[in-house]
């Protein structure tokens, strides 16, 4: 069913500069509808009804703002955002789509989309956001670079990790509070000290609150200093962690783990930046940056009564998502071979090398526990290779292997069970191709079944390579299957990724 753009032109529409859009729409008169829109108002437009189409456009063209659809023929143009945002002209996404929803609206807004808009829209609102997209693109240009971030043992290069980065870079520049939340183990405390190494405090004190071990009954204590005699045992005056900040950077680990109390009292520091050591009636200053981190969901903890909301507000002024590491599987063997080195290193030993095979392993796990635990299985790995220079999957955990072992054998039980409970365009035939069913013409189960399997593979993994471009690692994120058994089955049935 043709969908189709709600005619509502306005008698006078402001309009930019010329710019070089892409519609990127399956909805051929809607692509029509639209060009004609935007180059009657003086732009240079392009189309592309697929998104390999729009890809290759973005990729080999110089755009400035690219509306995409969400559903289209060969994919999810949602989950090619990072990659147009990648491409040399960086272009803005408008996001156009007649199937919306709030999941696939939060996908677009994470995913730095411009806008998200539902159609059928009217020409008045689609020149609106155009027209803001192309004003916050030229101010952008014009502006001040901001410094590329100082990495501060950051490792990856994978579009999420620069999209962190990016924040990174213009939130470390200014003195507003900073969250950054992500898994456990996903590096929060690493990004924290890279803002601090890339603010105006860099050569301050960096002071870390780890709330978790927090002693409810010493918090004060140890967060506002106290005077002499303040209680038994303070034999002496003593400077808390918020006074010892002054000038630099307060980093509140895992700030979820406060209590309620402890939460009124930070509310009051982040308002006022000035509090009273314990015993004392005189207040003090200190001039500190908050940095915060957690691996909770806070907005879940206020609804439930267990964290201040006037306190999240204070906090998340600007917001760090950093991405699970089975989300940007392509930085595992820079982190791999940059955490091997430094082991290395410590060891006074040669550098190790790994094999191909034992790097698509790692990338084939889970990791549950992120950056952290690749890291200790490799403190595990070089405790049982200490004088082998070249890494096998043989010498990775047990428990890495087994998972990857289990979910290869998961996978391809799944995929023959639906090879054999869906129809096949042409299935093979059950007998060995005599006219009439004979006895001797009939082939054994197992036969039958493989070949009905294999050719229910080759039909799914043609299928799989375009729809993921060709790329192996979007493949194995679409199928289900481990990187290993993608790379397998493709040299089974001896088709191309491309």
């Amino acid at each position: 069913m043709e969908r189709s753009i709600d005619i509502l032109t306005p008698e006078k529409i402001e309009t930019s500069d010329m710019a070089h859009l892409l519609i990127i729409d399956d909805d051929r008169m809607i692509c029509r509808t639209m060009a004609r829109f935007f180059t009657e108002a003086g732009h240079e437009v392009d189309q592309a009804q697929t998104l390999s189409e729009g890809m290759e456009k973005v990729e080999n063209g110089d755009f400035d703002v690219v509306f995409l659809d969400v559903r289209l023929p060969d994919g999810d143009g949602l989950r090619h955002l990072p990659a147009i945002h990648d491409a040399a002209s960086s272009p803005e996404v408008i996001i156009l789509t007649a199937y919306a929803d709030p999941d696939s609206a939060e996908l677009a807004i994470k995913g730095n989309a411009w806008d998200y808009i539902k159609k059928p829209a009217s020409s008045e609102s689609l020149f609106q956001t155009l027209t803001q997209a192309l004003q916050y693109r030229q101010q952008r240009e014009t502006s001040r670079p901001y410094p590329e971030a100082v990495r501060h043992d950051i490792i990856g290069r994978s579009p999420k990790i620069q999209a962190c980065l990016d924040v990174l870079a213009r939130a470390a520049q200014s003195r507003t509070n900073i969250l950054v939340t992500g898994e456990t183990g996903t590096g929060k405390e690493v990004f924290a000290r890279a803002i601090h190494a890339n603010s105006e405090r860099a050569d301050q004190n960096f002071v870390v609150v780890d709330c978790g071990s927090l002693p409810e009954t010493l918090m004060e204590s140890l967060l506002f200093g106290h005077t002499k005699g303040a209680f038994t045992g303070a034999d002496r005056a003593e400077e808390g962690l918020i006074k010892h900040a002054d000038g630099g950077t307060l980093f509140f680990d895992e700030i979820g783990e406060l209590t309620l109390s402890a939460q009124k009292s930070l509310l009051r520091v982040l308002q006022e930046r000035r509090f009273n050591p314990i015993g004392s009636t005189k207040e003090i200053e200190s001039d500190f940056r908050l940095v915060a981190a957690t691996n909770r969901n806070l907005e879940e903890m206020v609804r439930d009564g267990r964290f201040r909301e006037d306190l999240l507000f204070r906090l998340r002024s600007v917001t760090l998502e950093l991405p699970p590491l089975r989300e940007r599987t392509g930085d595992i063997p820079l982190l791999a071979e940059h955490y091997i080195r430094k082991l290395c290193d410590t060891h006074g030993m040669p550098v190790k090398t790994f094999s191909s095979e034992c790097l698509q392993e790692l990338e084939a796990y889970t990791w549950a526990g992120n950056v952290r635990e690749l890291f200790s299985a490799l403190e595990w790995v070089m405790a049982h290779a200490l004088y082998e220079n070249v890494l096998f999957p043989k010498h990775l955990p047990p428990q890495i292997r087994v998972q990857v072992v289990r979910s290869a054998f998961d996978s391809e039980s799944s995929r023959d069970a639906d090879a054999l409970s869906s129809p096949c365009n042409d299935p093979p035939s059950m007998t060995a191709g005599t006219a009439a069913a004979t006895p001797g013409s009939i082939l054994k189960w197992k036969e039958y079944r493989r070949s009905l399997i294999e050719k229910g593979e080759k039909n799914y993994l043609k299928d799989l390579m375009a729809a993921s471009n060709g790329d192996i690692k979007d493949a194995a994120t679409l199928s289900g299957l481990s990187l290993p058994r993608v790379y397998e089955l493709l040299r089974k049935h001896q088709i191309s990724p491309r």
